[in-house]
């Protein structure tokens, strides 16, 4: 990763005498207890010398029930009906989830003019906090996304052995989770996350997700300390990822906050690409102060692109406050050099999307959160970024019913070039924009929640001062599906994100005409669920789409994580139903879609053609939204690729991060450059998602009957502008003929100069019924394959295929424990669910952490017509 400024900046710390600031995470040792035990005052229990004889070992940060889980109190909520046997806070009442969290820790009272701090990045969703017998915040604090930071260097014990008690209060209203989406909705009334009530896609969390959420930090400074830094670039004119560049401008402010009773002179600096910027200052007691420093003028920056438009380039800046030949307080900062632009397309009639004056096509995934009970980890996030990236998206939309994503989050989109898309928390179920007989309240006064508005407001600064720094950060959206209440609206869209940002466009809702204008009546997001592949080419949406899709059920071994032995079993042939724990899981319907590969006899089978249903679905909503590119759309964005609980829809890997056929239908379907089919008209093309111009390639189309022979049926050069689809010719007549009995693979390759296939694609299209009847007669594919490290934490898995055998169909390849045959995870593969043609051979490389600790590992691999075999690692 790109860190220019590392070694000037070393230079200069060199130079200066560091005082003994450090920052560091209470994320350990904490024990808790239900207040209905505790009969003494927080003062009392503060004290460190209270006994704590009996109480529960706590996860902090985490939840409530996560605690309570990791205790063995209760059963496992993500696997099957276990969480009925969880006690609902809205039935049991509000005490039963209230809870005394204690750390004990170390730190003694600081000399001289040094401050000590206590800060809380999240508490859901009141708190009181005492240290040492003493209350720390003055009234009780309330909202889950609004951080908070005490100075404790007053309250520190002289011995350095200190207390710290909080008692965590749940959401006030927790809701009746009845079945609707976000439960009766009055979960809305309180400024927290809204799906813990319940959706269409998860069950309720129970405990609402009270607790210490997020992380909890001691911060030591000197006199002066930094606040809330903000980096803006700018980045005039058009560019691209390679060449020279042209300067970029780089303005670099901050909040200093002066702790002490006396005026402090002191220089604000840092170092970046050989550049010194400096201003001194002079800060009166007792207050805080946004100084600007001078701008910098970046010669040859380099620059962030988003995914598969060029490289993340990222800057690190050391920012520091200089008192008297001392660093008082110091920041890091990770940053891209990039400008996002927005136009409006009036061809589309929607929001087109530009980085560094180039038009970008959006290809998005909706997200919830990483885990419904806020278990987050810098890991887990960059695994799932990762996959996202993996599937040739450059864009993920936070969802308005849950949270402001973490810092980690967005690190994680830093690195691997995922715009996001920001909601605010609102969302047009729970706050009124539809009648709803689910709904508590009426629609007027669910037009009014939250219940606190100046609280939102607070909070909405507060979180665009945590996260405005990432080039990731994209855009701001008011909310799901309808905006805030106005006098909300307003200060946001006018004051607050104007003057704590003022770089980023802010969208009024999620689906609004300010993102895309629905001029086509009852035609606008969705489609929702399984469709006809020709659904995605030829029935026109929302022009920048802000959800469609939806289905995502796992393979066998993904429904076995959290679905009990007795519940294995697959959807009724005949009706499609399916049991209630299935159910409980959200299953949404896929029979219609599976039965024309013919009946199931068991679930192992039923989810392997589910899986071909999945890479199609994907592989064809990706094609077609692509094939209008400048022409019906702007963007698309699926709703939605990843799931924080065990649900059995919208996920393109399962919660357990095991990749589904969706990832790598939704990875071909979205490739930069891509050549395609429409099954609907016919035509071959192909679309360029880069900013270069792809000359000189050799389109080549053959077809495969179901024993593997084929037939050429042509090569031509061709060539594909800059972010533009190109269409080639039609091929429809001659493969209805040659498909009407058995069906046929209709193989689709672009060539370079040197014969490499830049882009290859493979149709199975079914016969003159719809069904797929010749793959049902295919016979067995002998291939053989290799396995070898290639890498500290690489394996190269290649597979090949004889001539003169039929098509090799469809193969998973797995990493596998070897004992026990069960998966690593997670890993990652370049490719997965592929098909090997007679006479050749596919690469997959398998990369990521688990490879590299994976010692006694092989590589499964299976296919529709490739027997189940497991391959040694060389």
């Amino acid at each position: 990763m790109f860190r220019k400024s590392t070694i000037s900046c070393l230079l200069l710390f060199s130079l200066l005498k560091l005082s003994a600031q450090e920052k560091y995470e209470l994320n350990s040792g904490w024990q808790c207890s239900n207040t209905a035990a505790v009969k003494v005052t927080g003062a009392q229990l503060s004290d460190p010398g209270y006994s704590l004889s009996g109480w529960t070992p706590a996860t902090v940060p985490g939840t409530v029930l996560t605690t309570l889980l990791d205790n063995k109190q209760v059963p496992d909520p993500m696997y099957g009906m276990n969480n009925e046997k969880i006690a609902d806070i809205y039935h049991i009442g509000r005490d039963h989830y209230t809870y005394w969290f204690v750390k004990d820790f170390a730190e003694k009272a600081p000399a001289g003019d040094a401050q000590v701090w206590l800060n809380f990045r999240g508490v859901n969703d009141g708190c009181d906090i005492y240290l040492n017998g003493h209350r720390v915040n003055s009234s009780t604090h309330y909202g889950a996304y609004l951080r908070q930071s005490y100075n404790i260097t007053a309250l520190l014990a002289k011995s350095g052995k200190n207390r710290l008690a909080v008692i965590v209060y749940p959401p006030q209203f927790p809701g009746n989770p009845n079945g609707g989406q976000g439960g009766d909705g009055t979960i809305a009334k309180n400024n927290g996350p809204q799906y813990t009530a319940g959706w269409d896609w998860i069950q309720p969390m129970r405990d609402r997700n009270t607790g210490i959420w997020d992380k909890v930090t001691i911060e030591k400074t000197g006199a002066i300390r930094i606040k809330d830094p903000h980096i803006i670039t700018r980045v005039p004119g058009t560019r691209l990822p390679q060449g020279p560049q042209a300067p970029a401008t780089v303005q670099v402010g901050a909040d200093l906050e002066n702790a002490t009773a006396k005026s402090i002179t002191g220089t604000l600096q840092y170092t970046l690409a050989g550049n010194n910027i400096t201003r001194k200052v002079t800060l009166p007691p007792h207050t805080t102060t946004t100084v600007q420093l001078p701008d910098l003028l970046l010669r040859q920056p380099s620059l962030w692109w988003p995914a598969g438009y060029g490289p993340q380039q990222l800057y690190d800046l050391h920012l520091q406050f200089v008192n008297n030949g001392k660093t008082d307080d110091q920041e890091d900062i990770s940053f891209g050099v990039r400008e996002i632009q927005t136009y409006w397309n009036a061809h589309t009639r929607s929001r087109e999307i530009a980085v560094n004056g180039q038009k970008v096509f959006i290809k998005g995934g909706n997200w919830i959160t990483s885990d419904a009970m806020f278990r987050f980890s810098k890991e887990r996030y960059d695994a799932e970024v990762r996959f996202h990236r993996d599937m040739n998206l450059n864009l993920i939309r936070i969802w308005g019913g849950s949270l402001t994503e973490r810092p980690e989050f967005y690190e994680a989109c830093d690195r691997y070039g995922l715009l996001v898309f920001q909601d605010f928390w609102i969302s047009g179920d729970c706050n009124g924009r539809w009648v709803d007989p689910m709904k508590k309240e009426d629609q007027w006064t669910r037009r009014n929640y939250p219940d606190n508005h100046s609280l939102f407001l607070e909070s909405v600064a507060d979180q665009v001062k945590l996260l405005r720094n990432h080039a990731s950060l994209a855009f701001w959206c008011g909310g799901n599906e309808i905006t805030p209440p106005a006098d909300l609206f307003a200060a946001m869209k006018d004051s607050i994100i104007p003057k704590l940002d003022g770089t980023r466009y802010f969208f009024d809702y999620s689906n609004s005409d300010s993102m895309s204008y629905n001029a086509l009546g009852g035609n606008g997001d969705g489609p929702y669920g399984i469709q006809p592949l020709s659904t995605f080419w030829s029935y026109r949406t929302f022009p920048f789409n802000s959800e469609v899709g939806s289905v995502g059920t796992g393979d066998y071994e993904s429904l076995e994580r959290f679905l009990p032995a007795e519940n294995l079993v697959p959807p009724d042939p005949e009706t499609g139903k399916t049991d209630k724990v299935w159910d409980y899981h959200k299953y949404i319907a896929y029979n219609k879609a599976v039965d024309p590969y013919g009946k199931t006899k068991d679930l192992r089978e039923w989810a392997n053609k589910a899986q071909l249903v999945n890479y199609d679905q994907y592989r064809g909503l990706m094609e077609g939204f692509s094939s209008h590119m400048w022409d019906w759309y702007t963007g698309v964005i699926i709703w939605k690729t990843q799931n924080p609980w065990t649900a059995l829809r919208g996920q393109m890997y399962d919660y357990y991060l095991d990749p589904n056929a969706c990832l790598y239908g939704t990875r071909k379907g979205a490739a930069p450059l891509h050549v395609m089919y429409n099954p609907e008209e016919g035509m071959v093309m192909a679309v360029n998602n880069t900013f270069q111009y792809a000359r000189d390639l050799m389109l080549e189309l053959k077809t495969y009957d179901m024993q593997g022979r084929d037939s050429l049926l042509t090569q031509v050069f061709v060539e594909v502008g800059p972010t533009t689809v190109q269409p080639f010719m039609n091929m429809k007549p001659v493969l209805d003929q040659l498909k009407a009995q058995k069906g046929l693979f209709f193989s689709l390759r672009l060539l370079n100069a040197r014969q490499e296939v830049v882009d290859e694609n493979l149709y199975w299209l079914p016969d003159a019924k719809g069904n797929y009847s010749g793959l049902a007669e295919m016979k067995p594919a002998a291939i053989t394959a290799t396995a070898i490290r290639a890498g500290a934490d690489s394996i190269r898995v290649t597979i090949s295929n004889p001539a003169g055998a039929p098509v090799a169909f469809f193969n998973r390849v797995s990493l596998v424990d070897a004992p026990q045959k069960k998966r690593i995870l997670p890993v990652f593969y370049s490719d997965n669910y592929i098909s090997v043609l007679p006479g050749q051979q596919q690469t997959i490389t398998i990369s990521g952490g688990a490879t590299a600790t994976s010692k006694d590992a092989l590589v499964e691999i299976y296919g529709h017509n490739v027997k189940r075999q497991y391959i040694a690692i060389h």
